[in-house]
């Protein structure tokens, strides 16, 4: 293995093992916690302009397949492991996890204490890094992450969103994969507009009835209005995705124009703070984040706990119960992780009930989407 040199943005310089892309690297560091999923993780359009430090210590055992994929490639700067394992044994791998991180352009380092990552991060929160295997020199690395962009200023968005619209075709119904023309006849019709958006997403939505319609980010508010009042559509969701987003304007006043229109909507992650926004409450950022497939949230209306995955930096404010009731909240630090809107077809929520990777307890959320929509 190539070495890798790594410098953080509090000053410090580790150096560890490459076993992705050999190349030089700017973006924020992040640790996630959940035990499985790491092809899952990686290909997570949510992860853009991030480095996630898998607190699981041996990665890469059962290999990558194909169907995977949460999107259509990894979007991750790269993945830390402690441990990485080239020999994989899985009846379903198609290949190594090296060999895909090569293909994607995704570095890979190994062999360094993530315990150690972990608790630097939870104590300091996350952090701008740099890492290397061309260039080893401390002063040059630091030169170089001084004078690139920061996470919250780049607009990844532009980078993951489908360019073109598409409909869903494939997914599960009943736990049974399916093609578009064997699937259940949908209950409703809706646009999904993708910030970065997950397939096990399209597959959730699709598998509580609902046919779906993907969208550029691009979207156009009047056009989905006119389509709803025509009943050509039922609602919009609106999807997860990465950065800050607070710089993503030109979406906000989009999603201005269907909530003055009382368009049925959903909104998961991104979506859920682009809802916040919209209405007037400007989103914050957590000291190091929500990632991994182990956060207990309360059902504010049943009282049940669930068990649920989680992947965002930045939450919704607590004044926001001005406008809407709040429907979750995160037990470990009692922030907001879902809402109804007063008076208004608009929920949304601030984990991810479709996991993947993760516990499903939250998978219900999917079919309540029918149930805002009269359907």
């Amino acid at each position: 293995m190539q070495k890798v040199y790594i410098y953080l943005e509090n000053g410090t310089y580790l150096e560890a093992d490459s076993f992705g892309v050999q190349t030089t690297s700017v973006g924020e560091i992040v640790f996630n916690t959940s035990l499985t999923g790491y092809q899952e993780i990686t290909s997570d359009p949510s992860y853009a302009g991030q480095f996630v430090t898998f607190t699981m210590p041996e990665i890469g055992n059962v290999g990558v397949n194909s169907e995977d994929m949460e999107s259509k490639s990894a979007f991750a700067k790269g993945i830390i492991v402690r441990s990485y394992q080239d020999r994989y044994s899985n009846f379903r791998a198609e290949g190594s996890l090296e060999n895909f991180l090569k293909e994607q352009g995704v570095m890979g380092i190994c062999n360094i204490d993530t315990r150690y990552l972990t608790k630097m991060l939870r104590a300091e929160g996350a952090m701008m890094m740099i890492a290397s295997t061309q260039i080893s020199d401390k002063a040059e690395l630091k030169k170089l992450l001084d004078s690139s962009p920061r996470i919250e200023e780049v607009n990844y968005i532009e980078e993951v969103s489908t360019k073109v619209a598409y409909t869903h075709t494939s997914g599960t119904y009943n736990g049974v994969r399916f093609e578009y023309n064997e699937a259940p006849t949908p209950k409703a019709k809706i646009a999904a507009i993708d910030f970065g958006i997950k397939r096990n997403i399209l597959n959730e939505l699709t598998q509580a009835g609902m046919e779906v319609e993907v969208l550029p980010n691009n979207f156009d508010a009047d056009t989905l209005i006119a389509r709803v009042e025509a009943k050509e559509l039922d609602g919009v969701f609106l999807s997860n995705g990465p950065g800050d987003p607070l710089m993503l304007k030109k979406e906000q006043e989009q999603i201005k124009k269907l909530i003055a229109a009382k368009v049925p909507m959903f909104g998961i992650c991104l979506g859920h703070q682009l809802l916040s926004i919209s209405h007037g409450y400007d989103t914050f950022k957590l000291k190091f984040g929500h990632h991994g497939g182990n956060h207990p949230v309360k059902n504010v209306k049943t009282g049940m706990v669930e068990i649920t995955a989680q992947n965002h930096n930045y939450n919704v404010p607590e004044n926001i119960t001005e406008i809407a009731d709040v429907t979750h909240i995160n037990l470990f630090d009692n922030t907001i992780e879902g809402l109804k809107y007063k008076n208004s077809p608009i929920f949304s929520v601030q984990h991810h009930p479709e996991a993947s990777p993760g516990p499903k307890e939250s998978a219900y959320i999917f079919s309540q989407f029918l149930s805002i929509m009269g359907k």
